[in-house]
């Protein structure tokens, strides 16, 4: 899939807000595939399909695992703030033929992230968290952080990540954790 197709295939399924930050999510990947040696045309594909799942209903979303068990793994039993990642790749690889195994990875982690991350995991997890329209507190250190260092900058936006969800009460997808741990004893050694 090239990024126009992927561009022309997910404009329609989201809404303005939703598109907004997609382009601006495709923007940051391939300003960091730049940076950071990876494919930008790889970085574009997977930023247009990471949220392309965003905004279908829960039972959609379940149908989809559902139908896609093996590959699926364990999804519905995840916290549902997490669904739409693994659900997109999905979707990217099974209805519309993407195959690249490093964009798939992408898509599916990037709201969890996991131990071992890929360069363009590495890339879509950061590039989500600090496109153009992200305000949260901490964001202008980490878009400087990740054009100096993507490792820590990976580190610090996990573990931002779950300090999120804890501070909200939400529920901590175990993933995230063992991705922090992994990434943190990486830069620590």
């Amino acid at each position: 899939m090239t990024t126009e197709e992927a561009k022309r295939l997910v404009k329609p399924r989201l809404s303005a807000r939703r598109w907004t930050h997609t382009k601006n999510v495709k923007k940051m990947a391939v300003r960091l595939a730049q940076r950071w040696g990876a494919d930008p045309e790889k970085a574009a594909v997977a930023a247009y399909l990471h949220d392309s799942a965003k905004e279908l209903p829960r039972a959609e979303l379940l149908q989809i695992f559902a139908d896609n068990a093996i590959i699926a793994e364990n999804a519905p039993a995840r916290p549902a703030a997490i669904w739409h990642g693994i659900a997109a790749a999905i979707l990217a690889q099974t209805r519309w033929g993407v195959d690249d195994p490093e964009i798939l990875s992408a898509i599916r982690c990037h709201t969890t992230g996991k131990p071992g991350m890929g360069l363009l995991d590495k890339i879509l997890y950061l590039a989500d968290m600090t496109s153009a329209e992200r305000d949260w507190p901490g964001v202008e250190e980490l878009r400087a952080l990740e054009m100096e260092d993507l490792d820590r900058a990976l580190c610090r936006a996990l573990k931002q990540s779950i300090d999120f969800v804890e501070e909200k009460g939400g529920a901590l997808d175990p993933e995230s954790v063992a991705a922090y741990e992994y990434q943190k004893a990486q830069v620590d050694r």
